[in-house]
């Protein structure tokens, strides 16, 4: 096994010679510490779960180059050496997981998270920060993540367990941060949309979106995504910001379901090349 991927840490759950594997990227500034309750859920027991850091998250070492394109590319690498059948992406992490099937780099299900697909469906307060830091360098980011622990307070979780996220949040480093979200928005303007990119990887893909708070999805974007017969849009009544923390068992059924998707497209292609 090799690859600029090795370094990031991981953490996994699940037997190591288990019949199928999910790869789990985080949002922004988060890390793998992000997904404990998804892969502490009974119904993934079987399933190996590998959980990665995208590195410059968390206050790990971060690349020269964190655009999406890179950064997808180094995720589909890592996908690939760990036999990943399927890639479950929050937020910033579902906009690298949807790259790796625009860019061809990765052809199996995707399980994409509080997705934003253009500028305009990023939360307000995010956007504003990027544009302050055009300005004020990193000290934006610089004071957000300060005022992180108070800023989860409204969250549905324990609150040791929301000590412990924004304790993960305040390991980031502003200056990378900073870089971080203006490659990520330079990556959402550069497409417009990545809806229509979504469509044309034509893998199988399950979008969650909460009703409000965790960005959004305009009118034309989600008509576009439910008219491909491939790609299938859940709405999470009422607010959701940590998708993953929050809905764990609806996200493992999720993952269950884009598994079997997997598993059946790899005996359909089996069955197609004993034929041919």
């Amino acid at each position: 096994m090799s690859g600029e991927w090795t370094g990031w840490d991981r953490r996994e759950t699940g037997p190591g010679d288990a019949e199928h594997a999910a790869l789990l990227l985080p949002g922004g500034m988060c890390t793998a510490v992000q997904y404990e309750e998804l892969m502490a859920e009974p119904a993934l027991a079987d399933v190996r779960m590998i959980a990665v850091t995208v590195p410059g998250m968390g206050g790990t070492p971060a690349p020269e180059d964190l655009s999406i394109e890179n950064l997808a590319r180094m995720a589909a690498q890592c996908a690939a050496d760990l036999g990943c059948d399927v890639v479950v992406g929050f937020s910033m992490g579902a906009t690298i997981a949807l790259e790796m099937a625009g860019s061809g780099a990765f052809c199996g299900p995707l399980v994409l998270l509080a997705p934003s697909f253009s500028r305009r469906d990023e939360a307000v307060f995010f956007r504003l920060l990027e544009r302050l830091a055009r300005v004020l360098g990193h000290l934006p980011f610089a004071a957000m993540l300060k005022m992180m622990g108070p800023a989860m307070k409204h969250m549905p979780l324990p609150q040791e367990r929301r000590e412990v996220l924004a304790a993960e949040f305040r390991k980031n480093d502003p200056r990378v941060v900073r870089r971080g979200v203006h490659c990520y928005f330079q990556y959402l303007n550069r497409h417009g949309s990545v809806a229509s990119r979504l469509c044309e990887a034509d893998v199988p893909a399950w979008v969650v979106h909460g009703e409000r708070g965790d960005g959004g999805i305009t009118d034309d974007e989600r008509r576009m995504l439910e008219a491909c017969p491939r790609i299938r849009v859940i709405t999470i009544p009422g607010a959701s910001y940590l998708t993953p923390n929050e809905e764990p068992a609806l996200v493992a059924k999720l993952v269950i379901e884009a598994l079997d998707r997997a598993h059946g497209d790899q005996e359909e292609q089996r069955s197609d090349h004993r034929d041919g």
